[in-house]
């Protein structure tokens, strides 16, 4: 699909050209972005703290919501302690800089670009292949030797990966985990991919995720042991970056009944759309997230097209290169009603009912 420009944010709607869409693309799957209630927080933040905090986290002058948020953040995702950044990607590569002091990086197929150091070779095999692999490699060595980089989920597929496999390593491993497109959606708490995680012994965490994909904050943090957070904060990733505005930290801590709301809408309009799609032979939504992957019959009228006619946008572009074939996906969210996934379900069913398959 070619670039559509807006020149507002979208948020259940996107407007185009003076003309309204359903806008099913993007992230902010709680839809706290567009909520009254989160933007008064927010406001109420910059009345208190300003659009930045003027110093560095490791000034002798210090902003107490950072510490309330990062403990509020180790509570969330079950562990020690945490420390906050100022987005998603500074978070993971803070993480990955500081594990590859601990070991040697094994990475999972797709590992996201953020969780990369900038020599990074990924595997081609399977998940379930790399994992078999990994198992035998880290038991065959001394303790400490590598450690893991993996994404908890992919939002290209719509995949959750397995991590089962964790508890059948002997040696002690750090296990580095992005999980920007977990948290906040799953768990019962959006505690994320930390409520599947095995607690072996062996097998020490570092959770990092981005605060903007569910929570519609732009920050991000990493999570883990105290001694990890503790040394992390030593280094320049942190100690030489502009923190995270305080006023996302306020509006993140004054926004739980609002996060909470909007996790429950948004499980229910999947599976709503799950229900309006079941007819459907080429939408795939195997893990109940809301990325609806569609992969149609590959010849014209192409189903990203198809749905802008009908002005529905959709999550349409080439991965992971320029000249790779389009992904198609569905992305859901909690500001979307049944009427819009009713009608959004009705075209794909009749777009894969009335369009030829197999190139016919």
């Amino acid at each position: 699909m070619f670039p559509l420009h807006s020149d507002t944010t979208p948020g259940r709607t996107a407007i185009i050209d003076g003309k309204s869409h359903l806008f099913f693309s993007g992230f902010s799957y709680l839809g706290a972005h567009a909520k009254t209630a989160f933007r008064e927080a927010f406001e109420a933040g910059l009345d208190l703290f300003g659009p930045v905090f003027i110093s560095s986290r490791v000034a002798n002058i210090r902003l107490s919501i950072y510490e309330e948020l990062e403990h509020a953040l180790a509570v969330l995702f079950r562990q020690q302690a945490a420390a906050a950044f100022s987005s998603g990607y500074l978070a993971a590569q803070a993480a990955i800089h500081y594990a590859q002091t601990k070991g040697e990086v094994l990475y999972a197929p797709g590992t996201h670009p953020a969780l990369r150091l900038y020599n990074a070779v990924l595997p081609t095999m399977d998940h379930e292949q790399w994992a078999q692999q990994t198992i035998a490699l880290i038991n065959g060595k001394p303790d400490h030797t590598f450690v893991i980089a993996a994404d908890a989920v992919n939002p290209l597929t719509g995949t959750i990966h397995n991590f089962s496999w964790l508890s059948a390593i002997e040696r002690k491993v750090m296990v580095v985990i992005d999980d920007s497109h977990g948290a906040g959606i799953l768990g019962p708490e959006g505690e994320g991919i930390v409520h599947t995680l095995p607690l072996h012994p062996p097998v020490r965490y570092l959770i990092t995720a981005s605060l903007a994909k569910a929570y519609s904050v732009e920050g991000g943090l990493v999570a883990g042991h105290a001694a990890d957070i503790s040394a992390m904060k030593k280094l320049p990733f942190f100690t030489g970056s502009t923190p995270i505005m305080p006023a996302n930290a306020y509006a993140f801590l004054q926004s739980k009944p609002l996060y909470a709301a909007g996790r429950n809408k948004l499980q229910l309009n999947i599976h709503y759309l799950q229900k309006q799609v079941a007819k459907s032979s080429f939408v795939h939504n195997p893990f109940h997230l809301p990325v609806f992957l569609l992969q149609p019959a590959p010849h014209h009228p192409y189903i990203d097209q198809y749905l802008l006619e009908h002005d529905i946008i959709i999550s349409s572009f080439a991965y992971p290169n320029p000249d790779s074939p389009a992904i198609h996906r569905v992305v859901v969210s909690a500001l979307h009603e049944p009427y819009d996934l009713e009608r959004l379900g009705g075209l794909i069913t009749n777009y894969s009912i009335t369009t030829p398959q197999n190139g016919a």
